[in-house]
């Protein structure tokens, strides 16, 4: 997928525009589109892939999103809210900074990390989740000879879900919960991912973030899972110095990808479907 695209989730209510993580993971986002379509205009939002021109850029990214949110036609004169998970939620914030104008509410999902803090509490984390069992079952997925390679990237997924999770629903249990866990678009753009990732290490080397935020007016929430391994206290504190006006929130018993919570899921969707619906923090 070299340039960006999108798909649209129902036909009425305020608009909003899911922003997926990854980087380079575009249709990860479809349960909370399919949760959400029947009270919002949901407008799920496909990042591009690399290209063998150029390398892909934090820029490049901002620049779509805007073109999009500036391309929907506005309901009740409102612009688009913007939902971003981890990357996502990055991207929603460089966004924002940029064009806040343009744009109504954010809410970030598992925000990913900003400091070199944070994102070494992050790695520790992973670190103490992985048992010697798990090492041995990923090492398994590496060596098996008859996996293609689109079935071994599904399997190691599989397994590294395991470390981002608290209570991770099966995804045989889908069909009784009535749980989407997600399912990417095309193969996952490895290339895509390494490009975005570091030119936004880069901006932050560079000191453009998370200072650029300061200009951001627009309301923003943060929604993290307890046992999400990316630290959301560390998160959030490290961006109130510019955003103070930042509302936390935080779920119990909740990983990285609160839909995919057997105990949070639905605690989950009713905080974020509060959130779209007011700009008032909830009771």
């Amino acid at each position: 997928m070299n340039e960006p695209s999108h798909r649209t989730w129902g036909t009425s209510g305020p608009t909003v525009i899911l922003v997926h993580g990854g980087p380079a993971a575009p249709g990860s986002l479809s349960p909370l589109a399919r949760e959400l379509a029947g009270e919002f205009r949901i407008i799920e939002a496909f990042q591009r892939g690399s290209s063998p021109d150029r390398p892909l850029t934090v820029e490049e990214h901002i620049a779509d999103l805007y073109d999009l949110a500036v391309s929907i036609p506005r309901t009740n004169d409102q612009p688009p809210a913007l939902v971003g998970h981890s990357w996502g939620a990055m991207l929603a914030l460089a966004c924002a900074a940029e064009h806040g104008d343009k744009l109504g509410k954010l809410i970030l999902i598992g925000c990913g990390t900003f400091d070199t803090a944070a994102r070494e509490e992050f790695r520790k984390r992973l670190a103490e989740r992985q048992t010697i069992q798990w090492q041995q079952q990923l090492a398994e997925v590496d060596r098996a000879p008859n996996l293609s390679d689109s079935q071994r990237f599904e399997r190691q997924i599989q397994l590294i879900d395991q470390l981002y999770a608290f209570d991770l629903l099966d995804r045989a249990d889908d069909a009784e919960h009535n749980v989407d866990h997600g399912q990417l678009i095309g193969p996952f753009d490895k290339t895509a991912h390494e490009q975005s990732w570091q030119d936004m290490l880069r901006l932050q080397a560079e000191g453009v973030y998370p200072a650029a935020f300061a200009s951001i007016a627009n309301p923003v929430d943060m929604v993290h899972g307890d046992y999400d391994p990316h630290p959301g206290p560390l998160i959030r504190d490290g961006l109130l110095p510019f955003i103070p006006h930042l509302r936390y929130h935080q779920i119990a018993a909740c990983g990285h990808d609160p839909w995919k919570e057997r105990q949070a899921r639905r605690p989950f969707f009713n905080l974020l479907r509060q959130l779209l619906q007011t700009d008032s923090a909830p009771a």
